[in-house]
């Protein structure tokens, strides 16, 4: 079919081979409902362990004109994932999906024709859960905690709920691609790129097969990632934290000095100090964390490290760096 616009869907794979046959099949069917527009799937492997990539190269030979793949020289992370993806994209509407099909596919329609009859005003199709049924209680509790916190020290607006799965224009594509930092956390990257966002709303869906890659800590770890990726508020704390001190110190010692001269009754011994040393020390050391974490956040960047390495493509394998 000869049509002059073309549709990019993104998948990051890490140890997907149980739901990977299943993600292709069906979505493959709702692409074949939409009208005047070719498709393209670009499967970045993540230095999975298990069949994935070879999963990939059968789709790749099955389907040579339909499905292209990058493989990873290692575990780079989804983000490196997402943006090697990006890179390769070359439609005209781009969308980004997670291969356990918990992201619903027959979306893919209607996204399409919002952003169609949008004249230009809507730049992209996101997607937000309402609920978390189906996960544990408290990685619902955490993440809506996150999403409170980062809104309020952040300026830019993190939707509660927002998935990675969206569908983008070439020139929001184009904006995320100028974005080459380092430490990259997309959900905050979609936002601060700006562009009108429509959101999709549904219900939390259960992986087809297969088990997350991502455990609690993960999850904790990215949050703060995304914290120090897109708010300076840590270094506020840090500095009011030390001004309390400072201030808690000077009373602490009038205090003491009061209680002699009117009680005539000397300072306590040992464990009061103790307490204080060790309040004191903590303090500093939680201080002196956070710092830590923006520091390391700049040496990573000034080493200018590729995000990812590709040991092999459809076409090639060896030394393609992104």
């Amino acid at each position: 079919m000869n049509t002059t616009e073309l549709l990019s869907i993104v998948v990051p794979c890490y140890n997907e081979e149980e739901v990977l046959p299943i993600f292709f099949n069906t979505v493959q069917k709702e692409c074949n409902k939409l009208k005047n527009i070719d498709v393209e799937f670009i499967f970045v492997n993540d230095g999975s362990k298990d069949k994935t990539l070879n999963i990939l190269r059968d789709l790749a030979k099955t389907y040579p004109n339909t499905v292209r793949y990058v493989s990873f020289s290692r575990n780079f992370g989804k983000e490196a994932g997402l943006y090697a993806g990006l890179q390769y994209a070359k439609g005209d509407y781009t969308v980004v999906m997670d291969a356990d099909l918990q992201d619903p596919p027959e979306f893919l329609d209607e996204m399409l024709q919002i952003l169609r009859k949008s004249n230009g005003e809507i730049d992209c199709v996101g997607t937000r859960r309402v609920t978390r049924e189906g996960e544990p209680p408290i990685r619902s509790f955490f993440a809506q905690q996150f999403y409170k916190l980062i809104n309020r020290i952040s300026d830019t607006e993190i939707v509660d709920g927002a998935r990675d799965f969206r569908m983008m224009t070439r020139q929001m594509v184009d904006a995320i691609l100028s974005i080459t930092e380092y430490n990259r956390f997309s959900k905050g990257i979609f936002s601060w790129v700006g562009f009108n966002t429509h959101y999709l709303e549904y219900k939390n869906k259960e992986r087809a097969a297969g088990e997350t890659s991502w455990s609690f800590w993960d999850l904790f770890k990215y949050s703060i990632d995304g914290i120090v990726a897109f708010s300076d508020a840590p270094l506020a704390i840090a500095s009011f934290v030390g001004i309390l001190s400072f201030f808690v110190a000077i009373l602490l010692a009038i205090l003491i000095i009061l209680r002699t001269i009117i009680f005539d009754d000397p300072t306590s011994g040992w464990p009061s100090l103790v307490c204080i040393i060790l309040a004191i020390g903590g303090m500093q050391l939680f201080c002196l964390g956070i710092l830590g974490k923006y520091l390391g956040k700049m040496f990573l960047e000034t080493k200018k490290r590729p995000i990812y390495i590709i040991k092999e493509d459809e076409n090639s394998r060896g030394d393609l760096n992104g």
